[in-house]
């Protein structure tokens, strides 16, 4: 039984370019679990902890009519808690859990009741219930009592008020079981039809000739600005993979430094970093200091008791003759911000960022 309180260790964030949600990990089968809606047109994704540490994952096993994908991450996670799979059937009125990263933020646990342990919707079986269900959470566990997973929870069916839905653990075991024929590099296709299988691109299943869903093999591709961005994000030394939050957003550390790089008003592209919070007392100094510093092309700011580093442009001039300079200087601001901070605590005593990476601070 898995202690409550170490719960959230296994139960990850799931990050790519179109958006997020949750996944949980299976020790027995080293694998994490996920909806298929989850990572639809991706192969490779980044899985994030509570403590925003994050690890490239490939998606090893996809399920459309289920809507359940299989990921294997690249890192070791024996460390993680064993969540196991509930065998006895849930009954209408059991208390239950949803554990999972709504809407993004850090992990949460809702509670609630089992309205339905088999309710019918569009042709599959979910469970039911009244636990607060958000974009976010699809793809993370539902939990009885005992910590036992008994459902994926399906935040894409909570169209109403006070209702939230889960997959049964039943459809997933068959899958679990022939986890032997997956390997961590090949992107598989699971049939509709048949359960077969299916390694490479097909219209139609092999072995019973099913008709596949469409653009089930496709991966999505990245706009022009994405790959300028993720360009600069990898000559700063960063996975510009284990940095996508979202479509043309990126949040990743530069030693000790948080940088979020991300699209304004579809005008303009914003890289920030939150480096510093102001001391309590003594402001004069550094408040002078923030005034007359000269770290152009980039400006310091203050948002209540944060500082901040900023850097922006015009998306014209990205696809323009300054590209190069702009992307040279967007990888200067992620240095320069990881120099600043340290600066700042060093001369006028000013705290980290609450944001920022603590086992890089000096």
């Amino acid at each position: 039984m898995t202690d409550r309180n170490s719960l959230y260790a296994a139960v990850l964030k799931v990050n790519h370019a179109g958006g997020s949600g949750s996944c949980f990990y299976l020790k027995r089968h080293n694998l994490f679990v996920t909806n298929y809606h989850v990572i639809e047109g991706f192969h490779t994704v980044a899985l994030q902890d509570n403590d925003r540490r994050a690890w490239r994952a490939h998606v090893v096993l996809a399920n459309p009519a289920r809507d359940i994908a299989l990921l294997a991450a690249e890192g070791d996670f024996s460390t993680l808690p064993e969540l196991t799979l509930a065998t006895e059937e849930p009954l209408i009125g059991d208390k239950i859990r949803v554990a999972g990263y709504p809407f993004g933020m850090p992990f949460t646990l809702t509670e609630g009741s089992i309205s339905s342990p088999d309710q019918l919707m569009e042709g599959s079986h979910y469970i039911q219930t009244d636990a607060a269900v958000n974009p976010g959470n699809s793809g993370g566990p539902m939990l009885n009592l005992r910590n036992e997973v008994i459902a994926i929870t399906v935040s894409k069916l909570t169209d109403a008020d006070n209702m939230g839905f889960g997959i049964p653990v039943d459809a997933l075991r068959p899958m679990l079981e022939r986890t032997g024929e997956l390997d961590a590099t090949t992107y598989r296709v699971q049939c509709p039809g048949c359960d077969e299988f299916i390694a490479g691109e097909e219209e139609y299943c092999p072995s019973c000739g099913v008709r596949l869903p469409e653009g089930v093999f496709r991966e999505r591709g990245l706009t022009d600005l994405a790959q300028f961005c993720e360009k600069a994000i990898a000559a700063m030394g960063v996975d510009p993979v284990l940095a996508r939050i979202g479509q043309e957003s990126w949040r990743f550390h530069k030693g000790s430094s948080e940088i979020r790089l991300f699209v304004y008003e579809d005008s303009y592209l914003f890289c920030t970093s939150p480096i510093n919070i102001l001391p309590k007392r003594d402001l004069e100094p550094v408040l002078t200091y923030l005034l007359s510093a000269d770290v152009a092309p980039y400006k310091l700011g203050l948002e209540e008791n944060q500082i901040y580093i900023a850097y922006r442009v015009h998306l014209t001039d990205i696809f323009s003759d300054e590209a190069p300079r702009i992307g040279r200087e967007l990888t200067g601001l992620a240095l320069k911000a990881d120099e600043l901070d340290d600066y700042l605590h060093e001369n006028y005593g000013c705290d980290f960022s609450e944001y920022a990476r603590r086992e890089e601070q000096n």
